[in-house]
Protein backbone atom coordinates (compact mmCIF):
# COMPACT_ATOMS: atom_id res chain seq x y z
CA UNK A 1 0.00 0.00 0.00
CA UNK A 2 1.46 3.06 -1.10
CA UNK A 3 1.12 6.36 1.10
CA UNK A 4 1.68 10.18 0.40
CA UNK A 5 1.09 13.58 1.33
CA UNK A 6 -2.64 13.32 0.30
CA UNK A 7 -2.83 10.32 3.11
CA UNK A 8 -4.61 11.85 5.96
CA UNK A 9 -2.26 12.22 9.00
CA UNK A 10 1.14 12.08 6.45
CA UNK A 11 3.31 15.30 6.87
CA UNK A 12 3.20 17.91 3.30
CA UNK A 13 6.31 16.96 2.13
CA UNK A 14 6.42 13.81 2.02
CA UNK A 15 6.69 11.95 -1.28
CA UNK A 16 5.16 8.62 -2.11
CA UNK A 17 6.54 5.28 0.02
CA UNK A 18 5.10 2.33 0.86
CA UNK A 19 3.31 1.74 3.97
CA UNK A 20 5.16 -1.21 5.48
CA UNK A 21 8.26 1.26 5.45
CA UNK A 22 6.93 4.15 7.75
CA UNK A 23 9.01 2.97 10.88
CA UNK A 24 11.51 4.08 8.69
CA UNK A 25 10.57 7.69 8.83
CA UNK A 26 11.43 7.95 12.45
CA UNK A 27 8.19 9.85 13.12
CA UNK A 28 7.54 10.85 16.21
CA UNK A 29 3.69 12.13 17.33
CA UNK A 30 5.07 14.17 20.26
CA UNK A 31 7.82 15.83 18.29
CA UNK A 32 5.18 17.31 15.82
CA UNK A 33 6.23 15.37 12.86
CA UNK A 34 3.24 14.61 11.41
CA UNK A 35 0.14 16.79 11.01
CA UNK A 36 -2.87 16.91 13.76
CA UNK A 37 -5.72 15.37 14.06
CA UNK A 38 -4.15 12.01 14.31
CA UNK A 39 -6.12 8.19 14.98
CA UNK A 40 -3.29 6.42 16.58
CA UNK A 41 -3.77 2.90 18.05
CA UNK A 42 -0.76 2.20 20.71
CA UNK A 43 0.95 -1.61 19.64
CA UNK A 44 1.27 -2.49 23.54
CA UNK A 45 -2.28 -1.89 23.98
CA UNK A 46 -3.40 -3.70 21.16
CA UNK A 47 -1.10 -7.00 22.04
CA UNK A 48 -2.58 -7.08 25.84
CA UNK A 49 -6.46 -6.80 24.72
CA UNK A 50 -5.66 -9.71 22.06
CA UNK A 51 -4.10 -11.88 24.74
CA UNK A 52 -6.78 -10.91 27.06
CA UNK A 53 -9.63 -11.91 24.47
CA UNK A 54 -7.73 -15.15 23.72
CA UNK A 55 -6.88 -16.50 27.28
CA UNK A 56 -10.36 -15.55 27.88
CA UNK A 57 -11.84 -17.39 25.01
CA UNK A 58 -9.27 -20.42 25.99
CA UNK A 59 -10.42 -20.28 29.40
CA UNK A 60 -13.99 -20.75 28.63
CA UNK A 61 -13.41 -23.56 25.67
CA UNK A 62 -14.85 -21.40 22.96
CA UNK A 63 -13.93 -19.70 19.39
CA UNK A 64 -13.67 -16.52 17.99
CA UNK A 65 -14.76 -14.98 15.41
CA UNK A 66 -14.04 -11.05 15.42
CA UNK A 67 -16.72 -8.60 13.31
CA UNK A 68 -14.29 -7.00 11.37
CA UNK A 69 -16.86 -4.45 10.25
CA UNK A 70 -15.30 -2.72 13.55
CA UNK A 71 -11.85 -1.77 12.08
CA UNK A 72 -12.49 -2.87 8.40
CA UNK A 73 -8.48 -2.96 8.45
CA UNK A 74 -6.83 -6.41 6.78
CA UNK A 75 -3.67 -5.64 8.84
CA UNK A 76 -5.80 -6.58 12.20
CA UNK A 77 -8.02 -9.02 10.74
CA UNK A 78 -4.47 -11.42 9.77
CA UNK A 79 -3.57 -10.00 13.12
CA UNK A 80 -6.65 -11.70 15.02
CA UNK A 81 -6.44 -14.84 13.00
CA UNK A 82 -2.94 -15.56 13.79
CA UNK A 83 -4.00 -14.65 17.28
CA UNK A 84 -6.18 -17.81 17.25
CA UNK A 85 -9.12 -16.56 15.62
CA UNK A 86 -11.64 -19.07 14.09
CA UNK A 87 -13.03 -16.81 11.58
CA UNK A 88 -13.71 -13.06 10.62
CA UNK A 89 -16.89 -12.12 10.89
CA UNK A 90 -18.71 -9.53 8.34
CA UNK A 91 -21.76 -8.55 7.29
CA UNK A 92 -21.35 -7.14 3.70
CA UNK A 93 -20.52 -8.28 0.33
CA UNK A 94 -17.74 -4.92 0.16
CA UNK A 95 -16.74 -6.27 3.52
CA UNK A 96 -16.29 -10.20 2.51
CA UNK A 97 -14.36 -8.76 -1.26
CA UNK A 98 -11.99 -7.04 0.80
CA UNK A 99 -10.97 -9.96 3.12
CA UNK A 100 -11.10 -12.66 0.67
CA UNK A 101 -8.40 -10.12 -1.18
CA UNK A 102 -6.39 -10.75 1.62
CA UNK A 103 -6.23 -13.69 2.17
CA UNK A 104 -8.96 -14.59 4.94
CA UNK A 105 -10.21 -18.01 4.18
CA UNK A 106 -13.42 -18.67 6.66
CA UNK A 107 -16.05 -16.02 7.19
CA UNK A 108 -19.14 -15.66 9.00
CA UNK A 109 -21.80 -13.16 7.28
CA UNK A 110 -23.92 -12.18 10.15
CA UNK A 111 -26.06 -11.41 7.78
CA UNK A 112 -29.11 -12.54 5.03
CA UNK A 113 -28.12 -12.86 1.46
CA UNK A 114 -30.53 -11.59 -0.84
CA UNK A 115 -28.34 -9.27 -3.05
CA UNK A 116 -28.00 -11.70 -6.46
CA UNK A 117 -24.21 -10.25 -7.05
CA UNK A 118 -23.22 -10.96 -3.84
CA UNK A 119 -24.34 -14.59 -3.25
CA UNK A 120 -22.67 -15.01 -7.24
CA UNK A 121 -19.41 -13.95 -5.67
CA UNK A 122 -19.56 -16.36 -2.79
CA UNK A 123 -20.76 -19.04 -4.96
CA UNK A 124 -17.97 -18.85 -7.29
CA UNK A 125 -15.24 -18.60 -4.15
CA UNK A 126 -16.68 -21.62 -2.54
CA UNK A 127 -16.69 -23.44 -6.11
CA UNK A 128 -13.17 -22.08 -7.12
CA UNK A 129 -11.46 -23.00 -3.53
CA UNK A 130 -11.90 -25.48 -1.46
CA UNK A 131 -9.80 -23.79 1.47
CA UNK A 132 -12.49 -21.41 1.81
CA UNK A 133 -15.44 -21.67 4.34
CA UNK A 134 -18.47 -19.41 4.42
CA UNK A 135 -21.11 -19.33 6.90
CA UNK A 136 -24.03 -17.13 6.27
CA UNK A 137 -27.80 -16.19 8.48
CA UNK A 138 -30.97 -17.33 6.65
CA UNK A 139 -34.67 -16.05 8.94
CA UNK A 140 -36.80 -16.86 6.34
CA UNK A 141 -38.08 -19.27 3.83
CA UNK A 142 -38.50 -16.46 0.70
CA UNK A 143 -34.55 -16.26 1.90
CA UNK A 144 -33.89 -20.00 2.13
CA UNK A 145 -35.44 -20.13 -1.68
CA UNK A 146 -33.37 -16.88 -2.95
CA UNK A 147 -30.37 -18.41 -1.50
CA UNK A 148 -31.18 -21.73 -2.94
CA UNK A 149 -32.49 -20.51 -6.67
CA UNK A 150 -29.02 -18.44 -6.68
CA UNK A 151 -26.65 -20.35 -5.34
CA UNK A 152 -27.48 -23.66 -7.53
CA UNK A 153 -26.71 -21.89 -10.48
CA UNK A 154 -22.98 -21.50 -9.56
CA UNK A 155 -21.60 -23.18 -6.62
CA UNK A 156 -20.56 -26.92 -7.99
CA UNK A 157 -19.97 -29.43 -6.18
CA UNK A 158 -19.99 -27.56 -3.32
CA UNK A 159 -22.10 -26.48 -0.49
CA UNK A 160 -23.02 -23.04 1.52
CA UNK A 161 -23.41 -23.24 4.82
CA UNK A 162 -25.75 -21.17 6.56
CA UNK A 163 -26.77 -20.80 10.31
CA UNK A 164 -30.89 -20.04 10.99
CA UNK A 165 -30.81 -16.38 12.87
CA UNK A 166 -32.88 -16.44 15.89
CA UNK A 167 -33.97 -12.57 17.16
CA UNK A 168 -36.56 -11.00 19.44
CA UNK A 169 -39.67 -9.76 19.03
CA UNK A 170 -39.32 -5.31 18.27
CA UNK A 171 -35.78 -6.04 17.29
CA UNK A 172 -33.16 -6.25 14.56
CA UNK A 173 -33.38 -9.59 11.76
CA UNK A 174 -34.00 -13.22 12.99
CA UNK A 175 -36.96 -15.40 13.60
CA UNK A 176 -39.52 -14.72 15.95
CA UNK A 177 -40.26 -18.33 17.62
CA UNK A 178 -39.07 -21.71 17.43
CA UNK A 179 -41.53 -22.99 15.38
CA UNK A 180 -40.74 -20.21 12.70
CA UNK A 181 -37.10 -21.52 13.17
CA UNK A 182 -38.20 -25.06 12.45
CA UNK A 183 -40.19 -24.49 8.97
CA UNK A 184 -36.63 -22.30 8.08
CA UNK A 185 -34.02 -25.04 9.25
CA UNK A 186 -36.71 -27.48 7.21
CA UNK A 187 -36.35 -25.72 4.23
CA UNK A 188 -32.33 -25.51 4.39
CA UNK A 189 -32.52 -29.23 5.00
CA UNK A 190 -34.39 -29.54 1.55
CA UNK A 191 -31.90 -27.49 -0.20
CA UNK A 192 -29.78 -29.46 -2.53
CA UNK A 193 -26.75 -26.79 -1.99
CA UNK A 194 -27.19 -25.36 1.35
CA UNK A 195 -26.52 -26.63 4.58
CA UNK A 196 -27.68 -26.27 8.31
CA UNK A 197 -24.80 -25.85 10.12
CA UNK A 198 -26.08 -24.29 13.14
CA UNK A 199 -28.11 -21.62 15.26
CA UNK A 200 -27.42 -17.72 15.44
CA UNK A 201 -28.52 -14.84 17.04
CA UNK A 202 -27.34 -10.70 17.90
CA UNK A 203 -28.03 -10.29 21.52
CA UNK A 204 -27.02 -7.02 21.36
CA UNK A 205 -30.04 -5.27 19.49
CA UNK A 206 -32.51 -7.12 22.21
CA UNK A 207 -35.03 -4.54 23.07
CA UNK A 208 -34.67 -3.52 26.84
CA UNK A 209 -31.29 -5.02 27.46
CA UNK A 210 -29.13 -2.37 29.14
CA UNK A 211 -25.93 -3.21 31.13
CA UNK A 212 -28.07 -3.59 34.27
CA UNK A 213 -31.02 -4.90 32.99
CA UNK A 214 -29.72 -8.44 31.69
CA UNK A 215 -33.47 -10.16 31.85
CA UNK A 216 -33.86 -9.79 28.16
CA UNK A 217 -30.58 -10.83 27.39
CA UNK A 218 -31.14 -14.11 28.86
CA UNK A 219 -34.48 -14.75 27.78
CA UNK A 220 -32.95 -14.61 24.23
CA UNK A 221 -29.97 -16.57 24.82
CA UNK A 222 -32.44 -19.03 26.26
CA UNK A 223 -34.71 -18.90 22.83
CA UNK A 224 -31.47 -19.76 20.82
CA UNK A 225 -30.59 -23.19 23.07
CA UNK A 226 -34.34 -23.89 23.08
CA UNK A 227 -34.24 -23.68 19.08
CA UNK A 228 -30.81 -25.72 18.63
CA UNK A 229 -31.99 -28.26 21.00
CA UNK A 230 -35.18 -28.94 19.46
CA UNK A 231 -33.51 -28.78 15.70
CA UNK A 232 -31.17 -31.15 16.92
CA UNK A 233 -33.79 -33.47 17.99
CA UNK A 234 -35.26 -33.83 14.72
CA UNK A 235 -31.47 -34.12 12.97
CA UNK A 236 -32.16 -31.11 10.89
CA UNK A 237 -27.82 -30.29 11.33
CA UNK A 238 -25.47 -31.62 7.98
CA UNK A 239 -21.91 -30.82 8.82
CA UNK A 240 -19.55 -31.98 11.01
CA UNK A 241 -20.37 -29.95 14.04
CA UNK A 242 -23.08 -27.62 15.27
CA UNK A 243 -21.76 -23.84 15.25
CA UNK A 244 -23.44 -22.08 17.64
CA UNK A 245 -22.61 -18.41 17.58
CA UNK A 246 -23.66 -15.68 19.20
CA UNK A 247 -21.69 -12.52 21.64
CA UNK A 248 -21.36 -8.83 20.48
CA UNK A 249 -19.07 -6.75 22.61
CA UNK A 250 -21.53 -6.45 25.60
CA UNK A 251 -22.64 -9.49 26.79
CA UNK A 252 -20.20 -12.49 25.62
CA UNK A 253 -20.00 -13.76 29.50
CA UNK A 254 -23.90 -14.21 29.47
CA UNK A 255 -23.28 -15.80 26.38
CA UNK A 256 -20.79 -18.40 27.54
CA UNK A 257 -23.13 -18.44 31.00
CA UNK A 258 -26.55 -19.67 29.09
CA UNK A 259 -24.90 -21.38 25.85
CA UNK A 260 -21.44 -23.15 26.98
CA UNK A 261 -22.11 -27.00 27.31
CA UNK A 262 -25.01 -27.92 25.48
CA UNK A 263 -24.68 -31.40 24.56
CA UNK A 264 -25.91 -32.19 21.03
CA UNK A 265 -25.69 -35.54 19.01
CA UNK A 266 -22.64 -33.52 16.99
CA UNK A 267 -19.95 -31.93 18.63
CA UNK A 268 -20.38 -27.96 19.34
CA UNK A 269 -18.91 -25.16 18.61
CA UNK A 270 -19.51 -21.86 20.63
CA UNK A 271 -18.06 -18.93 18.62
CA UNK A 272 -18.35 -15.20 20.16
CA UNK A 273 -17.99 -12.73 17.76
CA UNK A 274 -16.83 -9.52 19.49
CA UNK A 275 -15.18 -7.17 17.19
CA UNK A 276 -14.45 -3.99 19.60
CA UNK A 277 -12.47 -5.93 22.04
CA UNK A 278 -8.99 -4.89 19.94
CA UNK A 279 -9.12 -1.40 20.53
CA UNK A 280 -11.94 -1.17 22.80
CA UNK A 281 -12.46 2.31 23.66
CA UNK A 282 -13.07 5.21 26.96
CA UNK A 283 -17.07 4.77 27.61
CA UNK A 284 -19.22 2.63 26.22
CA UNK A 285 -17.38 -0.47 25.86
CA UNK A 286 -15.29 0.50 29.39
CA UNK A 287 -18.69 0.47 30.79
CA UNK A 288 -20.00 -2.99 29.35
CA UNK A 289 -16.58 -4.33 30.39
CA UNK A 290 -16.84 -3.23 34.13
CA UNK A 291 -20.05 -4.96 34.06
CA UNK A 292 -18.79 -8.50 32.43
CA UNK A 293 -16.07 -8.37 34.54
CA UNK A 294 -18.86 -7.89 37.69
CA UNK A 295 -20.62 -10.43 36.37
CA UNK A 296 -18.68 -13.07 35.05
CA UNK A 297 -16.20 -14.75 37.56
CA UNK A 298 -14.25 -16.07 34.60
CA UNK A 299 -13.41 -12.68 33.04
CA UNK A 300 -12.38 -10.74 36.03
CA UNK A 301 -9.99 -13.83 36.58
CA UNK A 302 -8.53 -13.79 33.41
CA UNK A 303 -4.99 -12.21 33.80
CA UNK A 304 -4.82 -8.71 32.51
CA UNK A 305 -7.96 -6.44 31.40
CA UNK A 306 -9.45 -4.70 28.14
CA UNK A 307 -8.36 -0.97 27.67
CA UNK A 308 -8.59 1.33 25.37
CA UNK A 309 -6.00 1.41 22.63
CA UNK A 310 -7.54 4.40 20.22
CA UNK A 311 -6.84 7.85 20.85
CA UNK A 312 -7.03 10.75 18.67
CA UNK A 313 -4.74 13.39 18.91
CA UNK A 314 -5.52 17.03 18.29
CA UNK A 315 -4.30 20.85 19.13
CA UNK A 316 -5.27 23.80 20.76
CA UNK A 317 -6.09 26.09 18.00
CA UNK A 318 -8.04 28.61 19.81
CA UNK A 319 -9.25 30.24 23.61
CA UNK A 320 -11.80 32.52 22.20
CA UNK A 321 -13.61 33.13 25.53
CA UNK A 322 -12.81 31.92 29.44
CA UNK A 323 -13.05 28.06 30.05
CA UNK A 324 -13.61 27.61 26.28
CA UNK A 325 -10.97 25.53 23.75
CA UNK A 326 -11.48 25.14 20.51
CA UNK A 327 -9.40 21.85 19.10
CA UNK A 328 -8.64 20.77 16.03
CA UNK A 329 -10.61 17.70 15.21
CA UNK A 330 -14.44 17.21 14.80
CA UNK A 331 -17.19 15.16 13.72
CA UNK A 332 -14.94 14.06 10.65
CA UNK A 333 -12.25 12.73 12.77
CA UNK A 334 -13.94 11.34 16.05
CA UNK A 335 -17.45 8.77 17.11
CA UNK A 336 -19.85 11.32 18.12
CA UNK A 337 -23.24 8.40 17.62
CA UNK A 338 -22.55 6.94 21.16
CA UNK A 339 -21.02 9.37 23.47
CA UNK A 340 -18.88 12.49 22.66
CA UNK A 341 -14.93 12.09 22.92
CA UNK A 342 -13.68 12.38 26.67
CA UNK A 343 -10.01 14.56 26.88
CA UNK A 344 -8.24 12.52 28.68
CA UNK A 345 -3.82 13.77 28.03
CA UNK A 346 -2.60 16.47 27.31
CA UNK A 347 0.86 17.48 26.10
CA UNK A 348 2.62 20.84 25.92
CA UNK A 349 5.54 20.58 22.58
CA UNK A 350 8.57 21.81 24.04
CA UNK A 351 8.20 21.87 27.48
CA UNK A 352 6.89 17.71 28.33
CA UNK A 353 8.30 14.92 27.84
CA UNK A 354 5.33 12.70 27.94
CA UNK A 355 1.51 13.25 27.86
CA UNK A 356 -0.06 13.94 31.30
CA UNK A 357 -3.05 12.16 32.24
CA UNK A 358 -5.99 15.32 32.42
CA UNK A 359 -7.73 16.21 35.95
CA UNK A 360 -11.40 15.95 35.80
CA UNK A 361 -13.31 19.71 34.49
CA UNK A 362 -12.16 18.81 30.71
CA UNK A 363 -15.19 18.24 28.61
CA UNK A 364 -16.15 17.74 24.90
CA UNK A 365 -19.85 19.75 24.69
CA UNK A 366 -19.94 19.75 20.93
CA UNK A 367 -18.63 19.20 17.55
CA UNK A 368 -18.43 20.54 14.06
CA UNK A 369 -17.17 18.97 11.39
CA UNK A 370 -13.94 20.30 11.85
CA UNK A 371 -13.95 21.30 15.51
CA UNK A 372 -14.16 20.05 19.12
CA UNK A 373 -15.62 22.59 21.73
CA UNK A 374 -13.96 21.81 24.82
CA UNK A 375 -14.72 23.67 28.22
CA UNK A 376 -11.88 23.44 31.12
CA UNK A 377 -11.77 24.54 34.77
CA UNK A 378 -10.43 27.70 36.15
CA UNK A 379 -6.73 28.50 36.47
CA UNK A 380 -6.31 25.27 34.33
CA UNK A 381 -2.61 25.88 32.81
CA UNK A 382 -3.58 25.55 28.82
CA UNK A 383 -2.38 27.36 26.04
CA UNK A 384 -3.12 27.57 22.16
CA UNK A 385 -0.63 25.53 20.66
CA UNK A 386 -1.16 22.68 22.82
CA UNK A 387 -2.01 18.68 22.47
CA UNK A 388 -5.19 17.06 23.76
CA UNK A 389 -5.33 13.54 23.53
CA UNK A 390 -8.82 12.41 23.15
CA UNK A 391 -10.23 8.89 24.32
CA UNK A 392 -13.39 7.64 22.18
CA UNK A 393 -17.20 5.66 22.22
CA UNK A 394 -17.78 3.38 19.89
CA UNK A 395 -14.79 2.42 18.36
CA UNK A 396 -16.34 1.57 14.77
CA UNK A 397 -17.19 4.92 13.82
CA UNK A 398 -13.79 6.26 14.78
CA UNK A 399 -12.02 3.52 12.29
CA UNK A 400 -14.59 4.48 9.48
CA UNK A 401 -13.51 8.38 9.77
CA UNK A 402 -9.84 7.29 8.75
CA UNK A 403 -8.00 5.82 5.47
CA UNK A 404 -4.85 4.84 7.44
CA UNK A 405 -4.46 5.02 11.52
CA UNK A 406 -1.14 4.98 12.73
CA UNK A 407 0.40 2.66 15.27
CA UNK A 408 2.55 4.34 18.05
CA UNK A 409 5.03 2.26 20.98
CA UNK A 410 4.87 3.20 24.22
CA UNK A 411 6.87 6.63 23.03
CA UNK A 412 4.94 8.06 20.52
CA UNK A 413 6.76 6.37 17.61
CA UNK A 414 4.85 5.59 14.74
CA UNK A 415 5.71 2.16 13.71
CA UNK A 416 2.74 0.96 11.89
CA UNK A 417 0.56 2.20 9.27
CA UNK A 418 -3.25 0.96 9.39
CA UNK A 419 -4.68 0.90 6.18
CA UNK A 420 -8.69 1.04 6.32
CA UNK A 421 -11.62 -0.05 4.15
CA UNK A 422 -14.66 1.42 4.39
Amino acid sequence: MELDRRTKGIPGLSDTFDSADIAGKGWNVLRQDMPLPLALLRETTLDGNAAWMRAFCENSGVSLAPHGKTTMCPQLFQRQIADGAWAITLSTAHQVQVARENGINRILVANQLVDPAFIDYVADQLATDAGFDFLCLVDSIAGVEILDARAKQRLGARRLGVLVEIGAAGGRTGVRSTQEAFAVARAVKASSVLELRGIEGFEGSVPGATSTNIGPVERFLDAIRESVLAADAEGLFTGDEIVLSAGGSSYFDLVIDRLAGIELSKPVRLVLRSGCYIAHDDILYTDHFAHIRKRSERASHTHGRLAPAIEVFAYVQSIPEAGLALLTAGKRDLSYDAHLPVPRKHFRPGRDTAPAELAAGYKIEALNDQHAYMRFPEGADLRIGDIIGLGISHPCTTFDKWDVLYGVDDDYNVVTAYKTFF
